[in-house]
């Protein structure tokens, strides 16, 4: 049999495949492709389009004209054409007349490489084999067990986190040589990148695609990244991506009816139709669809050795009434959206099945629905979800004049009550410091002195707090202006003595979160944590203790969220002997007042609560205190009778 004869029997195959939801590879045998025939070495180009009427391969090499007609293959609805015009670096397109004899001329949606937007053609280009040398980071990873390791993300936005002098945003060339060397010296174990694919709209985030399989050329070429990955592994540094599966960009050279019929959308118009959002819906229930977009989640697990893949929106997939349109119940009477419901069980299944050492997360902010778990149990088999109950609840609080906060210390305590009903990452995301909401620094109440300290506060809360770790760029050093999707952060800021010293702070902060297993070795079990007093309400002060598989490693965590600095305060021990205080808030290189910290404290053997022994310390007004145990008997006493 000859080689052409292998190539149609593999293609058929793969396109068989691609009909049944089961090729995640299908930018094999779609987009363009280096091939040999009849002795002639060219290109073929296929696009699947199955209503359309007619499709021209048109470009750069035949001047957009109509001379490369494509044929169509009937029965599986895909267009091909093999020309040997197209050069390394042409640009091209498809010319489609639609269904209804429209023209358009539509993305490759296969494309890997596209022009700088706003123009959109896909471009020619040959991206080499790269011998990774990120061996011994991928050894360490399938040796270790995630959930039992520290994991504090940095959310960066990849063409704003700093700008040249001329205004250009850094391409990944130059992020690799400033970025991953920052992220390093401030302690971060992972970057997590809004997306990254093609994008016409910057005002978007990235959050309305057309490029599912293309890094957007806004921010270099392919390779680049792959670089820039790699010397985040060679740094121990992991790298998360933002993905959206649920929504599209309407463009209409882009997804939107590309054949002129609803193909990638769902038919009914109200579910294809996101309003919210002004994108379009994925038919998550065709199989086509399911191919295209498990494919694209594979392609940028392998082509760029991605660490994890951030799912946007995922309730958007899960709940027909979600948007704010008109929608119609289920078959079942229902909102469920059982769809996009099993599409993310089979998205989490074949990830797993590939790279089970991959990180799954989830942004979904209901909890109607077993995000995290096993498949077999009915959850969608996340690793993760953001609890955004948490960050609501956190950002409320801290925004609140301290004289009610007694009123509403439930605030910060009532995520106690459900921690272990998933696997938690804490976000403070880019969400949350833009649209008027104020950046983080900004919505601290009181004065600058204030604010400093109880972002302090908040941030020692989030590290301490059982859950991953999420804080967005520009944060770590209290930049007090909103987030610009358009500009570089405020870098200036740092020239500030009270920025300078947060900036120090989230540093420290972040090494001391590494160094202690307390707070991360048991994070899937409850005994990672007791309670000391959640109850104080009236001098709101919230104790808890973290722990780790060592009986005598346990840290004291003590929270102050008052402007009243706290003297001879209470506090419940297991065990008798003597506690250093380890970690204060108030210190003065961290831009508080405090010189020197605490004594060590010896116990008294006086009861408190439920523990049999106590201590007591000044606790800094807003501030925040951890202790460790210095020298103690782990003979444990039974608490004294009331």
């Amino acid at each position: 049999m000859h080689t052409n004869e292998y190539l149609e029997l593999e293609t058929e195959d793969a396109i068989k495949r691609f009909h049944t939801g089961e090729n995640f590879y299908s930018q094999h045998v779609f987009g363009y492709h280096q091939e040999e025939r009849d002795g002639e070495t060219g290109f073929v180009f296929r696009v699947w389009a199955p209503n359309a009427q007619q499709i021209w391969l048109v470009g750069t090499f035949n001047n957009w004209d109509e001379s490369l007609p494509m044929q169509k293959n009937e029965e599986y609805g895909y267009w091909e054409v093999f020309t040997t015009k197209p050069a390394e670096n042409d640009l091209y397109k498809y010319k489609v007349r639609q269904e209804d004899g429209r023209e358009v001329y539509k993305i490759d949606p296969f494309a890997f490489v596209f022009e700088k937007r706003p123009d959109n053609a896909a471009v020619i280009h040959h991206v080499p084999q790269k011998k990774w040398k990120d061996g011994l980071w991928y050894g360490r990873k399938k040796r270790s067990n995630f959930f039992r390791r520290p994991i504090n993300i940095y959310e960066v936005h990849a063409s704003s986190w700093k700008h040249h002098e001329d205004g250009a945003p850094y391409s990944f060339a130059d992020l690799k040589e400033e970025l991953i060397p920052y992220a390093k010296e401030m302690g971060y174990t992972h970057i997590e990148f809004m997306p990254l694919m093609e994008h016409p709209l910057g005002a978007s985030w990235g959050y309305q695609l057309i490029g599912y399989f293309a890094l957007s050329s806004y921010y270099g070429k392919p390779e680049e990244f792959q670089d820039f990955v790699e010397e985040c592994h060679r740094n121990n540094i992991g790298v998360f991506v933002d993905w959206v599966p649920g929504h599209f960009c309407v463009n209409d050279d882009a997804l939107a009816k590309y054949d002129g019929t609803p193909q990638f959308e769902y038919q009914d118009p109200d579910r294809a139709a996101n309003v919210r959002w002004g994108s379009i819906n994925f038919d998550l229930g065709r199989p086509e669809v399911q191919s295209f977009l498990i494919s694209s989640a594979l392609f940028w697990l392998e082509m760029y050795h991605i660490d994890g893949i951030r799912v946007d929106a995922v309730s958007s997939m899960l709940y027909l009434d979600y948007d704010d349109g008109p929608w119609k119940t289920n078959h079942e009477g229902g909102n469920r959206n059982f769809e996009g419901y099993y599409f993310l069980q089979k998205l989490n299944a074949v990830v797993k099945l590939a790279h089970p050492e991959v990180i799954m997360v989830a942004e979904e902010s209901s909890s109607d629905t077993q995000v995290t778990g096993l498949i077999e149990t009915g959850a969608l088999g996340f690793d993760y979800k953001w609890n955004m109950g948490w960050m609501n609840d956190v950002l409320k609080f801290y925004k609140m004049d301290p004289a009610f906060r007694k009123d509403h210390f439930n605030l910060i305590t009532f995520s106690f009550m459900y921690m272990m009903q998933e696997n938690y990452i804490l976000p403070l995301s880019h969400d949350e410091v833009v649209h008027g909401k104020k950046s983080l620094m900004h919505k601290m109440w009181g004065d600058r002195y204030k604010q400093f300290a109880q972002l302090r506060n908040m941030y020692t809360y989030m590290m301490t707090h059982p859950g991953k770790k999420l804080l967005f760029m520009g944060s770590e050093w209290g930049q007090f202006l909103e987030w610009k999707y358009d500009e570089g952060l405020e870098w200036q800021d740092l020239n500030d003595a009270f920025n300078k010293n947060m900036q120090y702070f989230t540093s420290s902060l972040n090494q001391f979160y590494k160094e202690q297993p307390a707070l991360w070795e048991l994070e899937e079990s409850y005994d990672t944590i007791s309670i000391i007093d959640a109850d104080n309400h009236n001098d709101s002060v919230l104790s808890f203790i973290r722990k780790s598989k060592k009986k005598k490693d346990f840290l004291i965590i003590v929270l102050n969220m008052t402007p009243v600095e706290r003297q001879d305060f209470h506090i419940g021990v297991p065990y008798q002997g003597s506690y250093k205080e380890i970690w204060n808030t108030e210190m003065k290189e961290f831009g508080g007042t405090w010189e020197e910290h605490n004594p060590d404290q010896l116990t008294e053997d006086v009861p408190f609560k439920e523990y049999p022994y106590r201590i007591k310390t000044v606790v800094p007004a807003l501030g925040a205190l951890i202790l460790r145990p210095e020298s103690i008997k782990v003979s444990r006493k039974p608490p004294a009778a009331k």
